[in-house]
């Protein structure tokens, strides 16, 4: 039986969703996974609600929807547990991680997580110190490195110069690696 790990990501058009779903199908697939990502939209506009998912698997996917029981939920803006379900379909035991600069206990308590895994950092001031702006995406590609096995650091930060290495300049690569080591180091676990 084909180990599969599905993720889904929440945030707001202009965070980065869609391109750390990429990013990370990338560095899973550099590390011998096969992969699937695709990001999921409502009104196409920056600041709008959407998901973007990704499937991790030692086999063939076949499968060709939405993911509805994820393994692994990241969100990238924290006023989305408010009004999202973000928790939804995620079997007892999953991992949860949010940006927030609140302790997994706090947040735990807010969702209703005490089933769960729940993680936080602290995304949004990383990204901001590291790159001047607040894009979550690479910073909680480095807390995902930390609390599972689908990516590492340093392939997530070989699949960020693949993936945006053209159009992105060398400092603000550099930044994203920065924010992908620090998240890493500084992701807190419930």
């Amino acid at each position: 039986m084909a180990k599969l790990t599905e993720v889904r990501w929440h945030g707001r058009g202009g965070q980065g969703a869609k391109t750390a779903g990429y990013v990370l199908a990338v560095a899973a697939a550099e590390m011998g996974w096969q992969v699937q990502a695709f990001p999921e939209y409502g009104a196409e506009r920056r600041g709008a609600p959407m998901r973007s998912y990704v499937r991790i698997s030692d086999g063939p996917i076949r499968l060709r929807s939405a993911i509805e029981h994820p393994d692994v939920v990241i969100v990238l803006d924290p006023s989305l547990i408010e009004t999202e379900n973000v928790l939804a379909g995620l079997p007892e035991g999953g991992v949860v991680i949010v940006n927030s600069p609140n302790s997994p206990k706090e947040v735990s308590d807010i969702i209703g997580g005490a089933n769960y895994k729940v993680c936080t950092v602290d995304a949004t001031s990383i990204s901001i110190d590291a790159l001047g702006r607040n894009i979550p995406n690479t910073p909680m590609l480095g807390a995902l490195a930390k609390v599972s096995d689908v990516v590492s650091v340093e392939g997530a930060k070989k699949a960020v110069k693949s993936q945006l290495g053209g159009k992105l300049s060398e400092a603000v690569l550099e930044g994203n690696y920065k924010a992908i080591e620090r998240a890493n180091e500084e992701v807190q676990v419930g």
